[in-house]
């Protein structure tokens, strides 16, 4: 780590001395990494550096390399910088506090509190229900902390696969029918009548849990930002759950997340409204992320007979 990036750190902490520990993780196509740096001299034993470096060539492991590409990654990493230094949660959606982040021409630093150190060490690639519903309240807090606010700095329209920052992947698309309709089913998501800020990547591996698997935080926020709240429950859901589970528990676990969420609102809305507009846009927001991998990648295992059947269901509402 260049000292540039050291003094950073060591200046935001108020630190004495530093030393690099474990690598958490390689940044998506090589575009940098994770790695926990151990602090001296302070208050704080350990933080987490996100260190973003764009690569000459990237590597992309579905071989989506382009120039858009490339620059929808870069401008992921801005908006997130943006959000860790200009919004805020609560213990209810808990995410890293940002500690310091700085641009260096073509690599940027972010500095995070580590979420170990706070209790929420644990990670989980299966899980079972009250895993599940944590997550669910924790989007359902988060959607209601940002219920009508504007996205400010952040993606106009959240999400990684938002149809106008993914041509490449519609155009490669076989199913005509559905590349047909993807215009308008964007078009229907976004012109909801109740917008929140969505987290955007909103899948299992974002999520640190408790020990006690009851609380968890979130990462991740390159793609944060403006939309229906059922995207993230949608992708949420997806990334846990085969399509067996999803048709047997999908119901009871959207009754629980609305029961949250209307817990958790503060301001004057008209939930009832509210409930029936996402209730409606459950299909759409999961069909809209079929469409991207059927163009992205095909062969996914997410592609399955729960995800064609809400895109049937779907595509014969358009056609009525």
């Amino acid at each position: 780590m260049k000292q540039e990036y050291q003094d950073l750190i060591l200046q935001a902490c108020e630190a004495s001395s530093l030393s690099i520990g474990t690598h958490i993780q390689t940044l998506w196509s090589g575009y940098g990494e994770i790695v926990r740096v151990h602090l001296q001299g302070c208050e704080r034993p350990s933080v987490v550096v996100k260190h973003i470096k764009f690569p000459e060539d990237a590597e992309h492991p579905g071989g989506w390399n382009t120039d858009r590409s490339h620059q929808r990654k870069v401008r992921s990493y801005e908006v997130e910088t943006h959000w860790y230094q200009n919004y805020s949660t609560n213990h209810m959606c808990r995410i890293p506090v940002c500690v310091a982040a700085h641009s260096y021409g073509d690599e940027m630093l972010i500095v995070l509190e580590d979420l170990d150190l706070a209790g929420f060490d644990q990670r989980r690639s299966k899980v079972k229900d009250g895993e599940i519903r944590a997550c669910l309240s924790w989007l359902a807090h988060f959607h209601a902390l940002f219920l009508g606010v504007s996205p400010e700095g952040l993606w106009p329209i959240g999400t990684y696969w938002h149809l106008e920052t993914r041509p490449d992947e519609m155009e490669a698309m076989d199913d005509a029918e559905l590349k047909a309709a993807a215009s308008e089913i964007d078009r229907i998501l976004n012109e909801c009548r109740f917008k929140t800020i969505v987290h955007g990547d909103a899948k299992l591996a974002n999520f640190c849990f408790s020990s006690s698997r009851t609380d968890v935080a979130a990462v991740d926020f390159q793609y944060v930002g403006g939309g229906c709240g059922m995207k993230d429950v949608v992708y949420f859901l997806g990334s846990c759950m085969e399509e067996r589970e999803c048709e047997k528990r999908v119901p009871d676990l959207l009754d629980y997340y609305f029961t949250e969420l209307k817990s958790s609102v503060t301001t004057e809305v008209d939930f009832a409204s509210l409930e029936a507009e996402w209730r409606e846009m459950f299909a759409f927001a999961w069909t809209d992320f079929h469409r991207f991998l059927l163009g992205w990648m095909p062969g996914h295992w997410k592609i399955n007979r729960y995800s064609k059947q809400l895109t049937k269901v779907v595509l014969q509402k358009l056609k009525l």
